[in-house]
């Protein structure tokens, strides 16, 4: 998984598969943001971020409260979407 993370258009595209293989089984919006949130608070606890886009993600998650967090986690589900 790290060469994913390595580049953040791989990672966008990586994300953006699993959004819609996610979709495809009928898991709908919601849940797959709920799912975003909690991959976010995994990665900011445990991943070291691989370029500039993954710390920029990292210093505003890490400086947002819950609401912004769970903001974050579907926008960055739409932006994955955007991208399949």
């Amino acid at each position: 998984m790290s060469s994913v993370l390595s580049n953040f258009d791989n990672w966008k595209k990586f994300l953006g598969d699993r959004v819609e293989a996610a979709k495809k089984l009928g898991i709908d919006e919601d849940a797959i943001s709920k799912l975003a949130y909690e991959i976010g608070s995994f990665l900011d606890q445990k991943v070291d971020p691989k370029n500039n886009e993954e710390r920029v993600l990292k210093e505003l998650w890490d400086v947002g409260d819950e609401a912004d967090r769970k903001t974050m986690a579907r926008l960055m589900v739409k932006l994955a979407d955007s991208n399949t």
